[in-house]
């Protein structure tokens, strides 16, 4: 089966260029894109497929939140209005510990509702009871980088026995190109300050034998900045190019204080830097370098950081925001183009995650893709459509999602996910936990 969408508004890309299609046509057939154009085809009109009428509505990529912790919904406005170290550690971790894998299970599916009602597709996560995420990721349809939050301070030469690392293994070979290659698994060291560095080369060694990718924490707070800098002598950037850790594929999530080397040893790597301007901003952290990491050719992502720290998981938001914080920081109203943010949330994330076939509407890739209604008050009149998106857009005017050419979300509904019985657990769960 597949889909014909006229009289519709493209916003895509050509290799590095925008690219904005008037009153065009996307047709989809199985899970692909199988064609871009303007004009009508006749004989795909008379196949059987289902024809949507696109006037007044934009057709984009669908969206990439390259850093989340979909199950921390469970904790949205928990524990607000703190430094990082003491709302992770004296907050965060301990109710953590009360988290059971149905816990997880029920604050995932949240997540996931959430993200798709505000055109998410595709999406990278690192928490525990990962089984379950990739089991609600898979009954959701939607695309995933899932990991294994991997701690361990404990300074010894042999971590054979870590039953961190056995279950990202096993959860790696379990799930690793499940779903039609839409669920993928990485792993993830936490962070410099959680994990010892014979254990962050442990956790190195196991991925590369598996072929596997790279998710962590880097250089979030000054903090872990400084300490790195006293107990290594280097940032946590290099310290971690310095285990080898770069020398696979990996997203830097954060970045917040990494400094001009640190992004040359990114680049030099090919290091995705995940920026999360709202979280930083909220847990007082900083704003990233993202106009000199762009300018260095670094691919740069957003993600939204978990639902405690953010407090939702709206990708809008993080598009706004990457387009206006630099431009007041630096006083430079080009220090970050409404294209360029549109970009990380895009074709960006989906290049960060390793989705090499998503992020564009292009012929032969996957149809992942988002419609906008454009009829609102807030997107009149229409001088330019990318910067309505990017400083206008609501995660509200999202109609319709689509993930491998499938309907996900349409006009409220969700096709894939059982609303009541979700917001049902979440209560129950919830009653549970802070009682």
């Amino acid at each position: 089966m597949g889909y014909i969408i006229e009289n519709i508004t493209v916003i895509t890309w050509d290799d590095d260029r925008l690219k904005v299609l008037e009153n065009a046509t996307v047709e989809t057939d199985g899970d692909r894109i199988s064609r871009v154009g303007c004009g009508k085809n006749d004989a795909a009109r008379r196949s059987g497929k289902i024809r949507i009428d696109g006037t007044g509505k934009a057709l984009i990529p669908g969206l990439v939140n390259a850093h989340t912790h979909i199950p921390m919904t469970l904790l949205r406005s928990y524990a607000d209005d703190l430094a990082l170290h003491t709302w992770l550690f004296d907050h965060i971790f301990k109710i953590e510990d009360k988290l059971t894998d149905d816990d997880v299970y029920w604050g995932s599916q949240l997540g996931l509702m959430e993200m798709l009602a505000g055109g998410t597709t595709c999406f990278a996560d690192m928490y525990y009871f990962v089984d379950r995420i990739a089991e609600a990721a898979a009954e959701s349809g939607m695309r995933a980088l899932l990991s294994r939050g991997l701690t361990n301070n404990e300074d010894k030469d042999d971590y054979s026995d870590d039953y961190r690392i056995k279950e990202a293994v096993e959860t790696f070979r379990r799930w690793n190109g499940a779903e039609n290659n839409r669920i993928r698994v990485a792993f993830a060291p936490h962070a410099i300050y959680t994990c010892a560095p014979k254990y962050i080369k442990a956790i190195r060694d196991t991925a590369e034998k598996l072929g596997a990718v790279i998710h962590v924490h880097v250089d979030e707070t000054l903090k872990e900045h400084n300490n790195s800098l006293n107990q290594y002598g280097k940032t946590p950037t290099q310290h971690l190019y310095d285990l080898g850790l770069f020398d696979l594929p990996a997203i830097a999530a954060h970045c917040v204080h990494v400094t001009d080397t640190d992004m040359d040893l990114m680049m030099e790597k090919s290091v995705s830097f995940i920026h999360n301007p709202t979280s930083n901003l909220k847990l007082g952290s900083g704003i990233a370098p993202v106009p000199d990491a762009l300018k260095k050719g670094i691919n740069v992502a957003l993600g939204t950081d978990g639902a405690s720290s953010n407090n939702n998981l709206n990708m809008w938001e993080e598009i706004n925001l990457a387009a206006l914080i630099h431009k007041g920081a630096r006083q430079d109203p080009l220090a970050v183009r409404a294209e360029e943010a549109f970009r990380m949330a895009t074709a960006n994330g989906a290049r960060a995650l390793g989705f090499n076939n998503t992020g564009q509407i292009r012929e032969g890739f996957s149809a992942d893709m988002v419609l906008i209604d454009l009829s609102k008050p807030h997107y009149l009149p229409e001088h330019n459509i990318v910067s309505n998106l990017a400083y206008s857009a609501q995660a509200s005017d999202v109609e319709t999602v689509f993930v491998d050419g499938r309907i996900l979300y349409d006009k409220g509904e969700f096709k894939t996910l059982d609303r009541e019985k979700i917001l049902y657990n979440i209560k129950r769960v919830c009653e549970r936990l802070f009682s």
